[in-house]
This record gives C-alpha cells, sequence and structure tokens, in this order.
C-alpha cells in the first residue's frame, strides 16, 4: 500500500420517535458496555418526510441512506503530513494495528478493522469501523485507544470526521496564500491547512502565507487555539469577530500590506447539523425543517463577506454539515445571483476521483408552518417574512401577487416545480450510505472579478442592520449542534482556560454578552478588547540582545527584531512579560496593519510561543531568563549556535526516563563534561548517531528536547506525555 514521501516540517519534536424493533442493535463488542444506546431515538417522522419530498436520494435508495444514519459514525482520523514521526505512526497502522485488530473487526461483522481513506492523499488518513464510543469503552480496542489519544495529544495526528477533511482539499493552497477560515471552531480544518502550507513550502523555510482562523464564539475560539497549538506554526492568527462582519482592513500608510484581502476563503457555515445524525444522535429528537429556514439568511451574508475579502483570481470553498438544500444550493444560487458575472461556481468534479458524490440539486421546495410551497408566489404574504425568496431555485420574487395563492396548510398548489437555472449541480452533496460517512454539502466558487459596486454597498448595509437581528440570535442556537469538539480525553473548562491563559485571554463574566458573543468595547490606549491583552511588537533591546547573544542567534538567518510580539503593554525589561511569540512575516504585516486601522480585528492568539520566562534562581549574570518552549524549538533549533548538546541514544534515553542526570553520572563521560562547561539555562539536547561525531547538522528531522542546566546537573523541561512518547518511538 503505497504513500507519498513525507516532508519535514513543524510539528512538536518532543513532543427521533419510533419502536425499540426499530432501533439498530450495537455491535456485538459494544452490546456489553452500552445499553443506553437502546433508548436513544433514531428516527424523526418530519425528517424523514422531509428528505423524501426533497428527493436527495432516489426512492430505491432511501432504506439504504436512513438504515445508515442510525447506526454509529465510524472513527477517522489523519496522521500529520509534517509531523516528525509520520513514517513511524503510518507503518504502526498499517503493520500492528491493520493485523491486530483484524479479529475484533471479524467478529462485529467487518471486513476490515481499520483502512486508509482512498480519497485522501497519501493514504495519511484512515478510517475504523469501530464508533468512537467502541474505541474508547471496549477493552480489546484499549491498546488503540491509547494510541490515538497521545499521538493526538502531541501532535502527530487529529482525530477528525471523514467528510470534514473534504473542503480543504478543494481549496488547492500553496505556501503563500493569505488564507481565511471564517467560522474556524474547533479546529480540525484549520490544523489542515496549515498542514498544507507548510507541506508545500520550502523544505526548512516559513512559508510566505499565513491562515487567519475566525469564529465568534470566544470559548470555541479557545479550543481552536487548544487544537491548532499542535501545529507548532507562527504563520497563524487566531482571531474572534462575528464572520459576517470580518472588518475591512485599509490603510494609506505605507506598510508592507496595505490592504487584507486573501488568496483562498474556507467558508464552513453555522448550520442546522443534521449531516452529524451519526455521531449526535440527540439531533433527531431536535430536527425541523425550521432550523435550515432560520439559517438561510445568516448563511447567505456570512458566505457574501467571504467573497467581499476574496481577492480577484481567489477560490472560496462553501461548505456544511447540513444535507438541506435550503442551507445548501440555496445560498449558493442566491450569492450567484448577487454577484453575477463575478463569481463562478467552479467544476471539481474530476477532482478526488474515489471520492463519492452527489451533483448539486436543480430544484427543491421549501417547507413552512404553511406547508410546502414550490415557488414564492404561493407564500402568503403574512409568511414573507420567515420564508424568502432567496429560498426557492429560481429566486424570483411576485410583485404582481399581493396574498399569494396557498392554503394555511398542506401542500401548496403550483403549476411545475421551479428549477435553477444555474449550474447547481457543479456542487457536491456527500450522503452517508455511500462510504459509510456522515453527511456533508460542498461548493467551490472563483471570483473572476470585483463584486458590483451595489453589491458591496449593499452587503454594508445589510451587514450593519444584522448586528441586533435574529441572525445572531439564530447562530447561538444552532451552536450547541453544530459544534462537536475532538479533544474528546479534556472537559472544555480545561482546554478554554489553558488556552486563555498562554493568549492574553481573561475569562471574565464582562467580556460577553447575555448570548456569549464578542462585545467591543470604546478603544483605549492599549487594547481595544475588553477581556484580552492588547498584542504589542516587542521593541526592548535589552531583551532581544540577551536572547540572541545567550543562544547565538544572527539576524541575518532567522531574524528576531520586528518579529517578537507580547500580550502585555509593558514590554521593557524591568516589566512583565512572561511569554514572547514569534510572528512570521506575513502575520507581522497584518498586524501592524491592524494597528494602523485601530484594531480592528479582534485577535484571540498569533504565532508561536517561543520563550517564556524562567523564574528559576540559576537565572544569574550571563544567563537568560529566558527559555525556548517546547513547540518552539522545532523552528528555532536550526538556528541556535550556542546552548546545543549531542547525546548519544543511551544518554538521550535515560534523560527521558529519569528526567534530571548528574554530570558525572552519564553513561558517555564526554558528554557529562561537555554538559558542565554549557553556561547555566536553558539548553537543547539533539539526539545522535552513536557513529557520529558530537555534532549534527540539525534540520526538520532532527530529534531533541529541551533541558535546564544547573550547577550539577541536567533536568528535562519536557512533559511526562512527550517523555512517553520519545520513548516509544526510539523504540522502534
Amino acid at each position: 500500500m503505497g504513500r507519498g514521501r513525507r516532508r519535514g516540517g513543524r510539528s512538536r519534536i518532543n513532543q427521533s420517535e419510533d419502536s425499540r424493533e426499530n432501533v439498530p442493535k450495537p455491535l456485538k463488542s459494544e452490546a456489553s458496555f452500552d445499553s443506553s444506546i437502546q433508548s436513544r431515538i433514531w428516527s424523526n417522522q418530519d425528517f424523514e418526510e422531509y428528505y423524501k419530498e426533497q428527493r436527495i436520494v432516489k426512492t430505491e435508495e432511501w432504506d439504504s441512506f436512513i438504515d445508515v444514519l442510525r447506526k454509529p459514525l465510524p472513527a477517522a482520523f489523519r496522521v500529520n503530513s509534517n509531523g516528525q514521526f509520520c513514517d513511524e505512526i503510518w507503518s504502526i497502522l498499517e503493520n500492528d494495528f491493520v493485523k491486530s485488530l483484524q479479529a475484533e473487526a471479524v467478529e462485529s461483522g467487518e471486513v476490515e478493522a481499520i483502512k486508509p481513506l482512498p480519497w485522501y492523499p497519501n493514504n495519511l488518513a484512515w478510517h475504523s469501523n469501530f464508533s468512537r464510543k467502541e474505541i474508547r469503552k471496549n477493552q480489546i480496542l484499549e491498546r488503540f485507544h491509547e494510541f490515538l489519544k497521545l499521538e493526538t495529544e502531541v501532535g502527530n495526528m487529529t482525530r477528525q470526521e471523514a467528510v470534514s477533511m473534504v473542503p480543504p482539499l478543494f481549496l488547492d493552497v500553496h505556501p503563500d496564500h493569505f488564507v481565511l477560515d471564517m467560522c474556524a471552531a474547533p479546529g480540525s480544518k484549520t490544523f489542515q491547512l496549515l498542514e498544507i502550507m507548510h507541506e508545500a513550502a520550502e523544505p526548512g523555510s516559513l512559508p510566505n502565507g499565513m491562515v487567519v482562523a475566525n469564529d465568534v464564539d470566544y470559548k470555541r475560539s479557545n479550543l481552536l487555539i487548544h487544537q491548532t497549538k499542535r501545529t507548532c506554526t507562527t504563520n497563524l492568527i487566531v482571531t474572534n469577530n462575528e464572520g459576517q462582519h470580518f472588518p475591512n482592513c485599509n490603510s494609506n500608510r505605507a506598510l508592507s500590506v496595505d490592504q487584507l484581502l486573501f488568496d483562498r476563503v474556507l467558508c464552513d457555515v453555522p448550520c442546522s447539523g443534521d449531516g452529524t445524525l451519526r455521531k449526535a444522535p440527540d439531533i433527531w429528537r431536535r430536527w425541523n425543517s425550521g432550523s435550515g429556514n432560520g439559517l438561510h439568511s445568516l448563511q447567505v451574508v456570512i458566505a457574501m463577506r467571504g467573497l467581499s475579502l476574496l481577492k480577484v483570481g481567489g477560490r472560496m470553498v462553501y461548505s456544511t454539515c447540513s444535507m438541506n438544500p435550503i442551507e445548501n444550493e440555496a445560498v449558493v444560487a442566491e450569492i450567484l445571483r448577487r454577484c453575477g458575472c463575478s463569481v463562478e461556481l467552479v467544476d471539481v468534479s474530476d477532482k478526488l476521483p474515489e471520492l463519492i458524490r452527489r451533483p448539486g440539486l436543480k430544484k427543491w421546495k421549501v417547507h413552512d408552518r404553511g406547508g410546502w410551497y414550490r415557488s414564492y408566489k404561493d407564500v402568503p404574504k403574512l409568511q414573507r417574512d420567515s420564508v424568502l425568496r432567496s429560498m426557492f431555485p429560481s429566486g424570483k420574487s411576485d410583485k404582481d401577487s399581493t396574498t399569494g395563492g396557498g392554503s394555511s396548510s398542506g401542500e401548496i398548489a403550483s403549476d411545475e416545480p421551479e428549477v435553477c437555472d444555474l449550474p447547481l449541480e457543479r456542487c457536491m452533496r456527500i450522503v452517508p450510505h455511500d462510504q459509510n460517512t456522515g453527511g456533508f454539502f460542498i461548493a467551490v466558487l472563483h471570483k473572476v472579478s470585483p463584486l458590483p459596486d451595489f453589491q458591496e454597498k449593499l452587503n454594508q448595509r445589510r451587514n450593519t442592520r444584522a448586528r441586533n437581528s435574529s441572525e445572531r440570535s439564530s447562530y447561538e442556537e444552532v451552536s450547541d449542534i453544530v459544534v462537536v469538539t475532538q479533544l474528546e480525553d479534556t472537559t472544555e473548562e480545561i482546554v478554554v482556560e489553558e488556552a486563555a491563559s498562554d493568549n492574553g485571554l481573561k475569562l471574565e463574566k464582562e467580556s460577553t454578552s447575555k448570548e456569549g458573543t464578542a462585545v467591543e468595547v470604546p478603544p483605549v490606549q492599549k487594547g481595544k478588547w475588553k477581556g484580552l491583552d492588547p498584542v504589542v511588537f516587542l521593541r526592548d533591546e535589552t531583551v532581544i540582545n540577551g536572547i540572541k547573544r545567550f543562544y547565538g542567534i544572527r539576524d541575518e538567518s532567522f531574524p528576531l527584531n520586528g518579529h517578537l510580539v507580547t500580550r502585555n503593554s509593558d514590554t521593557s525589561s524591568k516589566g512583565n512579560v512572561k511569554r514572547i511569540y514569534y510572528v512570521s512575516r506575513s502575520v507581522k504585516d497584518v498586524l501592524e496593519l491592524n494597528l494602523a486601522v485601530g484594531q480592528k480585528i479582534k485577535v484571540a492568539s498569533v504565532g508561536l510561543k517561543m520563550f517564556e520566562k524562567q523564574s528559576a534562581r540559576e537565572c544569574e549574570a550571563g544567563s537568560c531568563s529566558f527559555r525556548i518552549t517546547s513547540e518552539g524549538l522545532p523552528v528555532i533549533l536550526p538556528y541556535m549556535t550556542k546552548q546545543i548538546l549531542y547525546a548519544t541514544m543511551v544518554d538521550f534515553k535515560n534523560l527521558l526516563q529519569h528526567k534530571s542526570i548528574k554530570f558525572p553520572d552519564f553513561v558517555h563521560p564526554q558528554f557529562g563534561q561537555k554538559a558542565a562547561e554549557v553556561a547555566e539555562g536553558y539548553c537543547a539536547i539533539v539526539l545522535v548517531d552513536g557513529t557520529q561525531k558530537l555534532s549534527v547538522k540539525v534540520n526538520s528531522s532532527t530529534i531533541a528536547i529541551g533541558c535546564w542546566k544547573g550547577k550539577a546537573s541536567l533536568t528535562v523541561m519536557v512533559t511526562t506525555v512527550d517523555c512517553d512518547q520519545l520513548i516509544q518511538k526510539l523504540a522502534l
């Protein structure tokens, strides 16, 4: 089973009502521990009637479609293509778990336990025939579960629904692109975008592009930060703005970037989420057609905002985890009508040929409390506030109709169903029974020319009116349904608090409104956003020169000046700076633009935490009070000329196992002697082959850990999880 050659990169190197008879029986291996599955609701008559009427699948397929929807979703995961241990992890999956889990798969009636997704490039995404609950609870699968948890925690793997992996693959991201992920939480797609960007960059160099990952909800923003932290990238800004009101940033100053536009936009909008029924079965009970209708307008304005921010020649992917044409084809048709010839729908049917997808619908109907409507002219006037003309295939109004022609309930008479004259067959709908997945919808849009002037002005007026409209409450109402964090083994509270602490976000009640949306306060001299520390460029030459001198970093190879930021307004050498973040050139340019326009963008996290203040007493004259973080070490290590020690396998493993070793106790006396000679403070320990000299050219494949050199010993500054992971990998 072949796959592509991995590229070195940025990973951490240490690092609903029916009878019970109609409910599908759990797999044999699951029955003993999950009897509660029998009492779940796996049906909803309104849901079935709605989608039968919309004909999203043929009549002869309906039973297969609904049967699969009632089964738990198989787990899926992705191997980080830039991870240092990409080859090793793939080998473990192929040569160990494929075989060792086979007996359990046969017992459960499956052909294969785990296998690569055939449509994902280089066989790096895998599909398991066990649900997430089975993997967590089944004792036979315990070793596999622990493997997934560990590799996910250290950033070598991402647990992500298979269909959720599709939209980034159609964006065609290049390493020099500016990319906007408009509704990014919980972050798995953002992680994927960063992987693609780094993989395509020149080996040993940072990409020239960047990703802005935005989400309106501050708690979900911090889940996003936690997720993307594992990428160890300097090319990311996490923002906390409303997608439909993402700010215009234009400046007349002489800046490297004087207008913020994007080469690629991922518009994965909030939706009713019925494509996720298999992993969120509670949606069966709550589903109704009003959810999709209520979100339609919000989806349109978010998509239009994305196209406004897209460069001419750029590409936007619109996607939802809903199967509802009102949230899918109707939204795409409306934005095409608004944009005229300036935006076109791209035919990507020849891409990812092994991904089974259905063409978009050309005709559908709209359902409301009054019944079914085939055309807007049939909608009674009193219901036109909730049933909009943009929901229909033609998008046409009926100016001559004053009362509408329909009855108050039931099927509304009309001559023929409307047919859309736009090429919506170029959209793609993924249905669950085709490849045992969830449901998803994707449309790829290309911006051919600037949007019509009247449309840009109309967008601005609509965005202003929408700030206090019911669209916002619709967004908040549905967010609990569609947002599924993939950090299964970490509570949301811990994740939010950790991410917030690292990025200057103060979790205070005053920072949110009743609905949990971000509240803008009047700008002050330092930091515009309440509850969020400002992003400040570090200008203190004493601190910067001290770091450069201690670690032997040269400006010509790895410039620090202008690339270091903090989340504290007091950046003097005597100030209270605890963490210093490194940002790429592209992120630096966007931050400067944001400052120039009055901090319109609410920055929740930026760049890579590179240095952290060390409070140890050993920080005396001649030493540096800032140590390099675990996530920062892979990026800066190739440019360090001081504070590096080279250890053979035996001494490296001993450090990982014992955590602290005195200089005379190392197996190789020469290494202990070298360690004693290094300046007190932080140092990097690089693993070298026993046949090599005690120095080696550092590159992306180098294995290294951070240590603290004290007066008499070396102490590992790596988490227990990262130590265990490295020990396991070195034993292979």
